[in-house]
């Protein structure tokens, strides 16, 4: 494996169509060549060169390029007004990506690029967003008025002088956006970015990650992954008293480069959590790279708790190397509920069209001792050929068996019921779900606390409309774009839409994207990672929190997360073990020149009280994924109410713990903890539960043990 990730890797230095410097080297080449090309020849080649420096991050290379061009712009006759408008876009663009290069990301400080811009993360170095101003200014000029480009300007022009410091007063009134158009003035405590004094901002591009307790120790640790074809994983241990160590090299993870996303799970039933890298997404034809099923081979030590984890690449002994496609989702469950743990991965397009999704039965440990999976994804008629974004399994229609949604970039969407006898059947059009059909990130959940399982589906129309639709529809503007779906579980396996009732009325562009439980109140928000590619979408990543079940306020400013560079993998977690969840985000972008440092947003408390549940499958799967919660509460006035939970690792892109810590809001007293184990069909009561304690709870043990 190692041999042939390498090999990878030195192949993608050159023709990878997003991080190669192939495309560049055949530009340079066509502008030497062109010494006597007549003027709007040379000016499309300097343009062409610009373009492919900015990717790879030669950022003064590709400014003086751009320079060049400008100076062209009087002399080349014909040259049409949308084609000059688009050329002083593309130079904006570059000085502002260059005055972020030489402030946020050379720092990428505890502030940096977080709205609102406080004094520390305002531009020392003064150029770039100086001169992102002045392009952006006659940008404006040569624009229609209320058109798309208007509105992407003002959007960009703004967030420029927030870097310079100015804003709104250096913004000239009919350019002027309130901050608030940005976000909303929603009130919420403020998180802090701890991850550069933790040492875990890892500076990368785009790329996955996963919290848990790897060692067994009870402390959470962080586990990412790079879309780089030559980038390491980063794995950070947990040190018990705060803080982390890094421990990549010691886990055997040197050499196994790439990975734009990873899932986890204990798949062996071993004890220990396992991981799945995922590689090759975006890269089309490039992109047939073998995925990684990293085996969890904890090395413990005598009389104690936790192990120093090792992971053994098992990829190919297991029966999961054997067809490679490109992908950037998968999703554990036991879809056959025999009590181990099946890999559904949804693939992308290869050489020219799409390539076929794979579901890995768990046939259990073969002759080597490793456990062996088999392709039944035709068997069981789950073989869809499409852009996979997302793959989510939940039991929407409490039947015991877990279903599979798929989200789908430029189709419909599938939500695969289970039949319960390895077979599949697409409900999703007589169900009313199969929107957006531009959408990425997507997650069962119960945010109504009803236990009826929802549905959240988010839009990701980039690549029609990009930043321009972001800005036009946070300015109310109506627009041909789609917008996210909260589809509402009411019983019976039904759904309705209510993503506009709950508020959800505007345009984000989500990558990486999770959901937790932030204050403690019972109900979840959730966190949007927005973006693309191109360095022009500079937006807020978005922190929605939900108000009691019924809508959500987007509260990003307040609680200082309106990170303004790209957001990827989002995992909530009680990082700090007091009882709160904490948010890791892994940020950076798909071009060499747009890598960007890690956050940790440690949560301020909230003075809710807590349960933790730390769920161990006998019968069925170790991981307990699909286990069913349901905590009934007494609350000071008499009154009851109940919170409910199903085991999973959150979203589907980002890993949660699959630990539970589940806020409760201010309850006088537990009633009881029901846990129900699909497996099986058991259902565990428990009486005697206290708050603000974590409980392990063994499946048919009948009593929990808490988790000093």
């Amino acid at each position: 494996m190692l041999e042939l990730l390498e090999q990878i890797r030195v192949e993608s230095a050159g023709e990878n169509p997003w991080l190669g410097a192939a495309a560049a080297g055949a530009a340079r080449k066509a502008l030497a060549a062109a010494g006597g090309a007549p003027p709007a020849r040379r000016f499309r080649l300097l343009v062409e060169v610009a373009e492919e420096e900015l990717r790879l991050g030669n950022e003064s290379e590709a400014l003086r390029h751009f320079g060049e061009a400008y100076g062209l712009l009087a002399e080349v006759e014909g040259l049409a007004s949308r084609e000059k408008a688009e050329t002083l876009f593309r130079v904006a663009v570059a000085w502002l990506r260059y005055g972020e290069s030489r402030n946020c990301a050379a720092t990428h400080g505890a502030e940096a690029c977080i709205l609102p811009i406080r004094a520390r993360a305002v531009h020392r170095e003064r150029e770039g967003s100086e001169q992102a101003a002045r392009y952006l200014r006659e940008y404006l000029a040569a624009v229609p008025e209320n058109s798309v480009q208007e509105v992407q300007g003002k959007w960009l022009l703004n967030l420029v002088h927030m870097t310079l410091g100015d804003h709104p007063g250096g913004v000239a009134p009919e350019y002027r956006l309130p901050l608030e158009t940005f976000g909303s003035n929603a009130e919420f405590p403020r998180f802090r970015n701890v991850a550069p004094a933790l040492g875990i901002d890892t500076f990368n591009l785009s790329g996955g990650a996963v919290v848990d307790d790897f060692d067994g120790d009870g402390d959470l640790d962080i586990f990412t992954t790079t879309f780089d074809p030559g980038g390491e994983p980063r794995f950070f241990v947990g040190d018990g008293k705060g803080g982390f160590e890094d421990r990549t090299s010691a886990a055997g993870l040197d050499g196994l480069y790439g990975g734009l996303n990873v899932v986890h799970a204990d798949y062996d039933n071993d004890g220990d959590l396992d991981l799945y890298v995922l590689r090759g997404a975006w890269f089309g034809p490039h992109g047939r790279h073998p995925n990684s099923l990293l085996r969890n081979e904890s090395v413990r030590g005598e009389g104690e708790d936790g192990g120093a984890p090792v992971f053994r690449d098992v990829t190919f002994p297991s029966g999961l190397g054997d067809a490679r496609y490109p992908t950037q989702t998968a999703a554990w469950a036991d879809f056959d509920n025999d009590g181990d743990l099946d890999l559904f991965v949804g693939n992308e397009h290869s050489v020219g069209q799409p390539a076929p999704s794979q579901l890995f039965r768990n046939e259990g440990p073969g002759p080597n001792g490793v456990v062996r999976f088999r392709d039944v994804a035709a068997a069981a008629g789950v073989e869809e050929r499409a852009f996979v974004k997302a793959a989510v399994w939940g039991d929407f229609d409490n039947d015991r068996f877990p279903d599979l949604y798929l989200s789908v970039l430029g189709g419909a969407n599938h939500l695969y019921r289970n039949r319960g006898d390895g077979s599949f059947e697409d409900v999703a059009a007589e169900l009313g779900v199969t929107g957006p059909r531009q959408s990425f990130p997507a997650w069962f959940w119960d945010f109504d606390n009803d236990g009826n399982l929802d549905l959240f589906v988010s839009s990701y129309t980039g690549d029609r409309g990009g930043l321009g639709f972001v800005a036009a529809s946070y300015q109310g503007f109506p627009g041909p774009w789609e917008l996210a779906r909260l589809y509402r579980g009411t019983g019976g396996g039904r759904f309705e839409d209510v993503a506009a009732r709950a508020g959800l009325t505007r345009l984000h562009l989500p990558m990486g994207s999770n959901f937790g439980d932030l204050d403690g109140d019972g109900f979840l928000d959730f966190y949007l990672g927005t973006g693309y590619p191109d360095y022009e979408a500079v937006m807020p990543n978005v922190l929605y929190r939900s108000l009691g079940g019924e809508r959500f306020v987007d509260v990003s400013l307040a609680a200082g997360f309106g990170h303004l560079q790209k957001g990827h993998a989002v995992t909530f977690a009680d990082i700090d073990s007091d009882g709160d969840l904490d948010v890791f985000e892994q940020m950076g972008g798909a071009f060499p020149g747009d890598g960007f440092g890690d956050a940790l947003f440690e949560n301020p408390g909230f003075g809710n009280r807590w349960l933790g549940l730390l769920l161990v499958g006998t019968e069925s799967n170790r991981s307990a994924i699909g286990a069913r919660i349901r905590i009934d509460l007494i609350d000071a006035d008499g009154g009851s109410r109940s919170v409910h939970r199903r085991v999973n690792g959150g979203g589907s892109f980002g890993g949660n713990p699959l630990r539970q810590t589940i806020g409760l809001g201010r309850p006088e007293a537990v009633e009881k903890v029901e846990v129900y184990w699909p497996t099986t069909d058991l259902t565990e009561t428990f009486a005697s539960v206290e708050l603000d304690r974590l409980y392990r709870v063994v499946e048919g043990a009948g009593e929990l043990a808490v988790v000093e």
